[in-house]
C-alpha cells in the first residue's frame, strides 16, 4: 500500500480505469485520496458491466452516479428470459442516456430484449453499436426523417430477427465502414445484393454463417472496393465466386474457410491478384501443412497462417 501511495496521480488514474467498475467503487472507500482519484471522470470513459447480467434499475443508477458527459464506451448485458420490470433498456433510459453522455460512440449489449424500444431512442451519436444475441423488433436501423446518423460500425453477431429489411435500412441510413454479420441466418442472396450498392465506403466485412454466396461475392467484388479487411467464414461461396474478389485492390486482410466449393488453386490466384494482401488467414480442418506449405510459397508477398475453426 505505501509502494502505491507514492505513484502520481496519473497512473493511478490510468489503473483505475483498467478496474471493472465494481472494484473502481471499491476503490473509492480506500482514502479520500483514492476517492478523488476513483470518480474522476477520466476513470470513467470507458464502462464494462457486461460480466454480469443488469436491470434496468441498476442501470439508471450507474447512469445518476458515473455515467457523465465524457463517457466514450458502455458495455452491458441484460437478460432475455426477465419479465418487463428487469428488462435492461427501456425509451426513457435511453434517452436520459444520451442526454447525459453527448459523446457516447461505443454501445455494446448483449442478450438484450430491444423489442420495444423504437430506433430513435438510440443516442444519435453513435458511431459503432454492437448487438450479441439480442431481440430487435421489425421496424429498425432506420431514423424516420432524418439525414444518415453517426453510425459507422455495425456488429450483428447472433441476432435471429436480422433480416434483409435491417440490413437495407441498416446500409442505406448509415455510411458503414465495418459490417460484422455472424450467424445472421435470415439474410437471403437477393436482401445482401440489395444493400450492396449503400456499402461504397465499407473498409472491414466479416461474413460468418450467413447466406452469403456467389452472388454476394459478385456484388462486393462490383461495389466495395475499398474494402481492407474481409472475412468469408461458413457461407456457400465457390472457387468461382473468388475470382470477383480479384477487383479488391486495396485489400490487406482476407480470412476465408477453405471448403469443398473453394479449391486451392482459387485460393493462391486471388492471393496473387490482390498486391496490397499481407496477411491470410485461411479456415479447415482438412488443410495439412504441405498445403499450407504450398500456399506459403505462392503467396510470398503475405503471411499466411490457418486454423481449423475461425478466430473468435
Amino acid at each position: 500500500m505505501a509502494a502505491v501511495s507514492l505513484l502520481p496521480d496519473s497512473v493511478l488514474l490510468r489503473v483505475l480505469a483498467l478496474l471493472p467498475p465494481c472494484d473502481r467503487e471499491r476503490a473509492a472507500g480506500v482514502c479520500r485520496r483514492w476517492r478523488r482519484l476513483a470518480l474522476d471522470r477520466t476513470v470513467w470513459r470507458h464502462v464494462d458491466v457486461s460480466q454480469r447480467r443488469l436491470s434496468s434499475r441498476a442501470l439508471w443508477q450507474l447512469l445518476r452516479q458515473h455515467l457523465h458527459a465524457g463517457l466514450c464506451t458502455l458495455r452491458a448485458r441484460g437478460s432475455l428470459l426477465s419479465g418487463s420490470r428487469q428488462r435492461l433498456l427501456s425509451p426513457a433510459l435511453l434517452t436520459a442516456l444520451g442526454q447525459r453522455c453527448p459523446q457516447l460512440q461505443c454501445l455494446s449489449l448483449a442478450e438484450t430484449d430491444l423489442r420495444r424500444i423504437p430506433y430513435e431512442s438510440i443516442p444519435a451519436s453513435l458511431s459503432t453499436l454492437e448487438l450479441r444475441r439480442c431481440e430487435i423488433p421489425a421496424a429498425w436501423f432506420r431514423r424516420s426523417g432524418a439525414p444518415p446518423g453517426a453510425l459507422q460500425h455495425l456488429l450483428i453477431h447472433h441476432v435471429p430477427a436480422f433480416s434483409d429489411q435491417h440490413l437495407l435500412a441498416a446500409c442505406s441510413q448509415h455510411r458503414l465502414k465495418t459490417l460484422s454479420l455472424w450467424g445472421a441466418y435470415r439474410l437471403t442472396e437477393p436482401g445482401m445484393q440489395r444493400a450492396a450498392p449503400y456499402l461504397e465506403e465499407l473498409q472491414r466485412l466479416e461474413l460468418r454463417g450467413c447466406g452469403a454466396g456467389d452472388a454476394t461475392v459478385d456484388s462486393i467484388g462490383c461495389h466495395m472496393k475499398r474494402l481492407r479487411v474481409l472475412e468469408i467464414v461458413a457461407c456457400p461461396v465457390s472457387s468461382r465466386g473468388l475470382g470477383s474478389l480479384k477487383a479488391l485492390q486495396h485489400l490487406e486482410m482476407l480470412c476465408l474457410e477453405l471448403g469443398e466449393k473453394v479449391s486451392l488453386g482459387a485460393v493462391i490466384a486471388l492471393g496473387q491478384a490482390l498486391p496490397q494482401l499481407r496477411d491470410l488467414r485461411v479456415v479447415g480442418a482438412r488443410l495439412g501443412a504441405e498445403v499450407m506449405d504450398k500456399i506459403r510459397v505462392d503467396l510470398s508477398h503475405c503471411s499466411c497462417s490457418h486454423s481449423p475453426q475461425p478466430p473468435a
